[in-house]
């Protein structure tokens, strides 16, 4: 009888232990699946966060995750996307609007000094199909402290007339930028503070017109928002970097 006992408690033991392990597999599965992709809603719109795993993916060659230390909506309703430092890798951070919206006037209101990100950190607003079907707004010193840090692009950058650089010169925290893409011109536009319909002149940091043979087609192009590390280098100040994404809106 005692052994009977025994060799019964022993088989609970068992079965609570591999209902152990099993969960732990679980939750390490579960952990696996958050840092691939998870939807999120950001100023009435459903975005798509994506992660890379372990392994290095464009831009720039890094590393991606979308955990909550990455990529989040505050209480007030404003996006984050943040590079950070875990077990000796540095993690950076994107979305990507669900749906499609083709020819369309798109506006991003940031609610951080992207003038003062590290000079090998790169902030994105962009459409994009593939790399000959893009269409940026960016925030970078490409790894030089002093360069311009705003660009206007129609790739491929390398095309005469595809880029217009500047600086942001920002004051204060809030900046909008606008593509207002169309089939046959694509202007943008980045002036400092909130979006407002029509701007003051004084308040414009730059303005460009694209009329040339890259305007992208209407191909299921979708609207990116992101921040990285330009050829995968750590920021200078071994710092991590955030940018706050507070309104985007279709017109």
């Amino acid at each position: 009888m005692f052994l009977r006992i025994l060799l019964s408690l022993n088989l609970a033991f068992f079965a609570v232990d591999l209902t152990s392990c099993q969960d732990k597999r679980d939750k390490k599965e579960i952990a696996k699946d958050e840092m691939r992709q998870k939807s999120l809603m950001f100023s009435g719109y459903e975005w798509i966060a994506e992660g890379s795993d372990e392994n290095k993916i464009s831009p720039g060659r890094n590393y991606f995750s979308c955990s909550d230390d990455n990529v989040w909506v505050d209480e007030n309703g404003y996006l984050h996307l943040r590079i950070t430092k875990r077990e000796g890798k540095w993690y950076c951070a994107k979305v990507t609007l669900k749906e499609s919206y083709s020819y369309n006037k798109y506006i991003f209101t940031v609610a951080s000094r992207v003038n003062r990100l590290d000079r090998n950190v790169v902030g994105g607003l962009f459409t994009y199909l593939d790399d000959t079907n893009e269409i940026d707004i960016e925030f970078a010193k490409w790894g030089v402290k002093n360069n311009h840090d705003g660009q206007f692009i129609i790739q491929p950058a390398h095309n005469e007339g595809n880029s217009h650089r500047f600086k942001l010169k920002l004051r204060r925290t809030y900046s909008t930028h606008v593509i207002d893409w169309k089939q046959d011109k694509i202007v943008f536009l980045s002036y400092r503070g909130p979006y407002q319909e029509n701007p003051p002149k004084r308040k414009i940091i730059s303005e460009w017109s694209y009329t040339g043979q890259d305007i992208p087609i209407d191909d299921e192009e979708k609207v990116m928002i992101n921040l990285w590390l330009y050829n995968g280098v750590p920021p200078s100040d071994n710092k991590e970097a955030e940018m706050i994404i507070s309104f985007f809106k279709i017109l």
